[in-house]
């Protein structure tokens, strides 16, 4: 991410690290998961089909279920609390690169349409269904406007994405090494021509309840949180910020910075950390 000859990113308020959710399919259980990210201050995003809901609110009895699904009007309040976003995931959890490119373009659509209709907002960011995708199902996606769309393959790393259409994250929760990798991410300490670093979860909440260990997701919640090193985001909220920083202008003799977003940009030059505001000019000196 390194840009104009020696330019590092930096997150909001000259923060090097930054640390995202992302689950997937509007399930009973992201009621508990939500609540023990806001409980910690972790943020992130819940990938939903805009086209599967459940009918009636689940109830939950005596005997051992997971993965039912919520009613639209349970998605609509649960992603419009503060630190969760909607994002897409089909409007019918279709395999797309089984598609032609009309009906891939389609699923795509329809699903961020009925989303936007629901939230009253803007809605970009999409994981793809099962994981799965080739080069048709990114130019579908790029032809429908999408910014950024997570495979499920782990990267076991927290460098920033090249390809956000092709977004691998750090890892699932039930990574054999989440724990490790974990532990690499809190002690990264940055130098000054170093990149910033994103560490990246991802899953289904329903896992938790099927493999009975919710507490795997309250050990990573406790051990994240609270660092005043990391910037606690949604998917979106970083894939934003990184471009505003792409989009700062300099002269060509790199005394000046200019930002022409209106988005406070961070970044570390020549062992300075500098921060441009939003339509501002800065020396850089």
């Amino acid at each position: 991410m390194a840009a104009n000859n020696g330019i590092f990113i930096r997150f909001p308020n000259g923060l090097g690290k930054a640390l995202t959710l992302s689950y997937d399919d509007g399930v009973y259980e992201d009621i508990r998961l939500v609540e023990i990210m806001q409980k910690h201050g972790l943020r992130g995003t819940f990938n939903i089909n805009g086209e599967l809901f459940a009918e009636k609110e689940y109830i939950p009895t005596g005997e051992k279920k997971w993965g039912k699904r919520l009613t639209r009007e349970q998605v609509t309040e649960l992603l419009s609390r503060e630190g969760v976003e909607p994002a897409m995931h089909g409007k019918t959890h279709a395999h797309l690169q089984t598609m032609p490119m009309p009906q891939a373009i389609y699923e795509v659509i329809q699903d961020r349409a009925l989303l936007e209709k629901q939230f009253g907002h803007i809605v970009r960011g999409m994981a793809y269904a099962y994981g799965t995708y080739n080069d048709e199902s990114v130019k579908a996606l790029r032809d429908c406007g999408i910014l950024f769309c997570r495979g499920t393959i782990p990267s076991e790393s927290t460098r920033l994405p090249e390809d956000w259409l092709r977004l691998k994250p750090t890892c699932h929760h039930n990574h054999p090494r989440m724990p490790e990798l974990c532990d690499k991410f809190l002690e990264l300490k940055l130098g000054d021509r170093d990149e910033a670093r994103m560490f990246y979860l991802w899953g289904h909440s329903y896992e938790f309840e099927r493999d009975d260990n919710w507490d795997r997701i309250e050990t990573f919640a406790e051990k994240m949180s609270g660092h005043e090193d990391v910037w606690y985001a949604t998917n979106t909220e970083i894939f934003e910020y990184i471009e505003a920083f792409k989009a700062l202008r300099f002269t060509v003799d790199m005394e000046k910075a200019y930002n022409p977003t209106a988005t406070p940009v961070w970044f570390v030059f020549h062992g300075q950390t500098y921060e441009v505001g939003a339509g501002q000019t800065v020396d850089l000196q």
